[in-house]
């Protein structure tokens, strides 16, 4: 499993979809209601059809113009005004059309059945109907005002209808882009922490490997070595936004070889990684900012001091516990660490792996342990299953 999300779809375009599908099984309904054994009431059907294009077109006109044009921009004065005129005016008109189509359709009556064994009775329209049987035209017929009330309540709740849908596909669409800009800032923030880690140290490791070459030329050239493995993999490996989890372990090794180099024996460093490392890929400097502070807040040059870096791999996920000593002196540093600190790197991995990771931070008077647990993917495994897809393309 990747670490990286997809880019959020284009919204818009799965809405349309949506509209269109739910609109045409609306304007179906009145087909399968008039539809008989054999024949097809298409008076019925053309009238209903007319009816719910109107209300179509008031949809139309809200999600597409009024809400985009007045609504999101915060004119909402001009939004109630033009969406109550839109639908005066167009329930006016498909009030008028329907009522002159049903006035000007003759009133067929159908067959009326008179008994066992007898052929139906053709009615004609000017012919009384017989008692118990009721023809249309003499039916109870709504007022127009009623019908008009009538379209008029529909309408409205058609236009609420497509506000709502509307504004809820604004808003994902906006968290959508939101997480999308969090993730380039995520993405800046970590190249620009590539090109930081850290002038001090950088400094401090110059002036150390200075002051061996005449003690210990063999340990100075070590760490000039060090040094040139941990700037090649600051500027090149992890330009692509992820590395392979061996040279994160070759970076991480480096760094603390030349940590070791500012302290004296009293600090103990442990270093424990796999044996086999897997070929799995990982974020670049995933773990460094662990270690920093590690070295940052938990050795004292007064008093024995330990920092512990372990890696262990257990069903498919990589869990890193980091350990240091603790000092009065730097009890302030932790817990603005813990505090403010930890809220950046966990909105970080929130943003890298949504909420399938584990960090935990154990804490007493003599340490301060922190532990991370994220998902892995063997590469191997991955451009296996590319291979398998393409062959079968």
């Amino acid at each position: 499993m990747k670490y990286f999300q997809p880019k959020t779809p284009n919204l818009q375009n799965i809405e349309s979809i949506i509209y269109f599908v739910v609109w045409m099984g609306i304007l179906s309904i009145p087909y399968f209601q008039n539809r008989q054994s054999d024949t097809i009431n298409w008076g019925e059907v053309s009238v209903e059809w007319i009816r719910l294009s109107s209300f179509l077109i008031i949809f139309l006109i809200n999600v597409y113009f009024l809400i985009p044009k007045l609504l999101f921009k915060k004119k909402y004065l001009a939004y109630i005004g033009f969406m109550l005129l839109s639908i005066l005016i167009i329930i006016s008109v498909s009030v008028s059309i329907l009522i002159f189509l049903t006035n000007s359709q003759p009133v067929a009556m159908p067959p009326m059945e008179l008994g066992p064994g007898m052929p139906p009775m053709e009615l004609g329209s000017n012919m009384p109907a017989p008692m118990g049987f009721r023809l249309p035209s003499q039916s109870i017929q709504k007022s127009i005002y009623m019908i008009f009330i009538d379209n008029m309540i529909i309408a409205i709740l058609v236009v609420g209808a497509g506000t709502a849908i509307k504004t809820m596909s604004k808003w994902l669409n906006e968290e959508g882009l939101r997480k999308d800009i969090e993730k380039e800032q995520l993405k800046t923030e970590l190249a620009l922490l590539r090109h930081q880690v850290s002038p001090h140290f950088l400094m401090n490791t110059l002036n150390n490997i200075h002051a061996l070459v005449d003690i210990n030329t063999e340990t100075a050239k070590d760490a000039i070595i060090r040094l040139s493995t941990l700037m090649c993999y600051l500027l090149y490996d992890t330009a692509q936004g992820e590395t392979s989890l061996k040279k994160e372990i070759e970076f991480i090794e480096s760094y603390i070889t030349l940590m070791q180099l500012r302290f004296s024996q009293k600090v103990v460093i442990n270093f424990e990684v796999p044996e086999t490392i897997p070929n799995i890929q990982i974020p670049p400097m995933l773990f460094i900012s662990f270690l920093e502070n590690a070295f940052k807040h938990g050795v004292s040059y007064q008093a024995k001091s330990f920092v512990s870096f372990k890696l262990t791999i257990n069903n498919n996920r990589l869990d890193c516990s980091v350990i240091n000593s603790r000092h009065p002196i730097h009890e302030k540093n932790e817990k603005i660490y813990s505090g403010i600190g930890m809220v950046n790197i966990k909105k970080s991995l929130s943003l890298l792996y949504n909420e399938d990771f584990t960090l935990n931070i154990n804490e007493n008077e003599q340490k301060f342990e922190i532990n991370l647990s994220i998902p892995i993917y063997d590469v191997r495994e991955n451009q296996k299953e590319k291979n398998n897809t393409i062959i079968t393309a």
